[in-house]
């Protein structure tokens, strides 16, 4: 009973150690806001600027599996490119290790966890601001006063090894079996983060289990290079429903780090050797703060080590390691359906964060519309029945997605809208949720006036040469309208360019105007029949009843900016 108890207290403290981190981790986040672009274009500079933000980012927020995740999650939506998304994650590698750093002198004489209190004290009054950003800020300083408590109850927690010899002896009939002693604590490390779904707590608790005599140094270290592989399960399966470039960014980090183990695990001996006889002068600096157990700091130490020196060995291997990422990739020659190409399911923490994927549909959406003017236009000037049944089959297709899409993307902002977010990401969701209702409205005037020309076409109705041009220029109006739309919906959150979108707009109404005049001539004068007429007006109404649409994305865009 003794001994559950125990192992129930380990578990509690490393929950509420979880817990701070991901306060932490969330509340840093929420105060980005949607600052978050601006890191976006810092991380694709240049690769070492990558290694750089990685390492900031994850030192900061204290958790390298939300880096890896935001990191997957940037690539699925188009935002990041793998070679930069690749040194972002070998910089998370690095970063993590200053969580080892942090526990080694947790569980030192030197109790940083003192601070705790203090801490929540002065963040306190900041949380009852009505200011988000500082609240925000406010949280994320509680999280690390809740992680440094969790640490003080991890270290407290551990079991008498004199009280609990039965615990002794189970890890002990492990420990002395050479090579395979290893390779099984590279397995054990590899389940405990698979189990608590964080490095940082699985390095916290076998530090804890290092300064305690349960764990030798070589044991400890290869159990670290173990939670270093588990670490990336929580990137693969944010990349399950990720689109080919997301799921071979998270085998990338996979492989980077299966690489450095296997070559860490025939070298661990002499490198931890290394380690202790070449940076004594290293550790003796920390004289000061009174380390009980100098194995603690060289097994942070080691950390931080590996990861540097892996790191510098593979980062000219880059795109080696993305190719190889690609192959695990699997992509069978299955039939291509439906799916939403940039929003994936829980893949992002934050708003803000999720509100770049959404953004990126909506440009897609917005992509198949602009489609279906082309493909109107080649029905307009076809005369080839196998032709135009294949472009009326085209756009029956593009319609069908333009009404899922409207579901898919409309679900998914409202449910984001649940969310605590700034003012600021509250607006924009509403900006795309209007959007979204205007392109489902272009897709089915689109469809509804290529079923209206085929109908004219199977009635044996037909344009004249003067009512096909003035269509298409209409059509070409129009592609510069998509085109100018489709920049703003990039531009979210920036300045728009609305003064050319109001402008085509008047330039296309205008053209309709025209039409709308001569075409009462031109019936009056008999250049056409009236049954021809009809279809034509009806036409480049629809025409101009899109760009209205075209517009009022732009316009709802500039209202929830």
């Amino acid at each position: 009973m003794s001994l559950l108890f125990d192992v129930l207290t380990i578990i509690g403290a490393l929950g509420l150690f979880i817990f701070g981190m991901k306060v932490l981790s969330d509340g840093l986040q929420r105060a980005a806001g949607a600052s978050m672009r601006k890191i976006l274009e810092a991380m694709t500079k240049s690769q070492w600027r990558s290694v750089s933000t990685g390492f900031i980012t994850t030192v900061v927020l204290q958790s390298s599996s939300a880096t890896t995740v935001m990191v997957v999650s940037f690539v699925n939506a188009g935002l990041l490119r793998l070679r930069e998304a690749f040194g972002v994650i070998m910089g998370a590698n690095i970063g993590t290790t200053f969580t080892a750093w942090l526990v080694a002198l947790a569980l030192g004489k030197l109790d940083i966890s003192d601070l705790a209190l203090p801490i929540v004290a002065i963040a306190l009054p900041f949380l009852f601001l009505k200011q988000q950003r500082l609240r925000h800020s406010a949280e994320a300083f509680i999280g690390f006063a809740i992680l440094l408590i969790g640490l003080v109850l991890l270290k407290d927690s551990v079991p008498n090894l004199k009280a609990q010899p039965e615990l002794v002896d189970f890890l002990s009939s492990f420990m002395d079996r050479g090579l395979l002693s290893r390779f099984l604590f590279i397995l054990f490390g590899i389940g405990v983060t698979l189990i608590l779904q964080s490095s940082s707590a699985a390095i916290a608790l076998t530090l804890t289990l290092l300064s305690s005599g349960i764990l030798p140094l070589e044991l400890a270290a290869a159990m670290v290079m173990g939670e270093n592989i588990g670490t990336t399960l929580t990137a693969n399966i944010a990349a399950v429903v990720g689109n080919p470039d997301a799921k071979t960014a998270a085998r990338s980090h996979f492989l980077f780090n299966l690489i450095g183990t296997t070559w860490m695990f025939a070298f661990l001996g002499v490198f931890l050797s290394t380690i202790g006889n070449g940076f004594e002068d290293f550790l003796g600096a920390f004289s000061f703060v009174e380390i009980d157990n100098p194995e603690k700091l060289t097994l942070a130490l080691f950390h931080t080590s590996f990861n540097v020196i892996n790191m510098l060995l593979l980062v000219g291997l880059t795109p080696h390691i993305l190719k190889l990422s690609r192959r695990l990739v699997l992509q069978g020659n299955v039939k291509r359906t439906f799916r939403l190409e940039y929003i994936g399911s829980g893949v992002v923490g934050t708003p803000e964060l999720a509100l770049l994927e959404a953004q990126k549909e909506v440009k897609r959406f917005a992509r198949i519309a602009a489609g279906m003017n082309k493909s109107l236009d080649r029905l307009l000037n076809s005369t080839d029945p196998v032709e135009r049944a294949n472009v009326l089959e085209e756009m029956r297709r593009a319609e069908e997605i333009t009404d899922r899409l409207e579901v898919e993307v409309a679900n998914y902002l409202t449910e984001l809208s649940r969310e605590e977010m700034s003012d600021e990401t509250s607006q924009r969701v509403r900006g795309l949720l209007s959007a979204t209702n205007d392109l489902e409205r272009i897709g089915d005037l689109y469809f509804q006036t290529a079923m209206n020309l085929e109908s004219k076409q199977v009635r044996r109705v037909y344009f004249v040469p003067k009512q096909r041009q003035n269509l298409k220029r209409m059509t070409e109006l129009i592609d510069e309208a998509f085109s100018i739309m489709l920049g703003n919906v990039e531009s979210i959150g920036d300045e728009l360019n609305k003064e050319p979108a109001f402008k085509k707009e008047e330039e296309i109404n205008e053209h309709r105007n025209l039409l709308r005049h001569k075409h009462l001539k031109d019936v009056g004068k008999g250049k056409y029949s009236i049954e021809s007429g009809i279809f034509y007006m009806d036409t480049f109404t629809a025409l101009e009843e899109i760009a209205d649409h075209i517009l009022s994305i732009t316009e709802g865009l500039e209202e929830h900016l």
